[in-house]
């Protein structure tokens, strides 16, 4: 498919694929910390007043990634920030009951375009990816370059020259992106059939008068 299999000594660029990568997930309300007094749980914002550092247990999780950092970066910086990778239907739920071919071309196509948060992969045994897949660009990590380095044995393959294009491009797109609201032009009939499959939306000010 869109992928290429490389060899373990090629520099780590954009658009490599790890997987057994280890991201933590810490609650900052309960920290188990472990020092003179034993175990014991704790909340950040009581520990960050009396301590420079301290002994944490963390869970860790193993993930899929995919590196966001620029090639140039990648090879030089001091750290790498990977994006995660998962099932599609979690990162965009909204596939979960899709069946035919015709309905996926849509989703493939029409709704990545207008879906910044997420970067289609499709299926391919060679890399492990038995199922459809994507990139979460809000779910990142970051991992030590020269770590990153003494674990490319972890490097499944990476985006061939038109996915790395793509993906670069819809990184940009990403972290560029100027968040609004995007039914403030609506007018109140508009805005009533928009609050119809979004409830939770509050209107403007405008929006609630009787001015055209």
């Amino acid at each position: 498919m869109i992928y290429e299999t490389i060899r373990p000594d090629i520099e780590i660029r954009q658009g490599d694929i790890f997987v057994g990568l280890p991201r933590i997930d810490i609650s900052l309300n309960e920290i188990l910390v472990t020092d003179e007094q034993g175990e014991r749980v704790a909340d950040w914002k009581d520990l960050v007043q009396t301590i420079t550092s301290t002994r944490v247990i963390l869970p860790i999780r193993s993930v899929t990634a995919i590196v966001a950092t620029q090639d140039c970066d990648a090879t030089h910086g001091r750290d790498i920030t990977l994006c995660e990778i998962q099932k599609f239907p979690i990162v965009y739920p909204v596939c979960k009951e899709t069946n035919s071919p015709k309905s996926w071309e849509k989703i493939i196509t029409q709704h990545s375009r207008s879906n910044l948060k997420w970067f289609y992969l499709p299926p391919d045994p060679t890399i492990g990816f038995t199922e459809k897949m994507a990139v979460d660009f809000a779910l990142t990590l970051r991992i030590a370059r020269i770590d990153l380095e003494n674990l490319r044995l972890l490097r499944v393959g990476r985006l061939n020259s038109t996915a790395d294009e793509h993906f670069r491009e819809r990184i940009g797109e990403f972290f560029r992106r100027y968040p609004y609201d995007e039914w403030y032009p609506l007018n109140k009939e508009e805005l009533a059939e928009y609050i119809k499959d979004y409830p939770e939306t509050k209107p403007f000010p405008w929006q609630t008068t009787n001015a055209p």
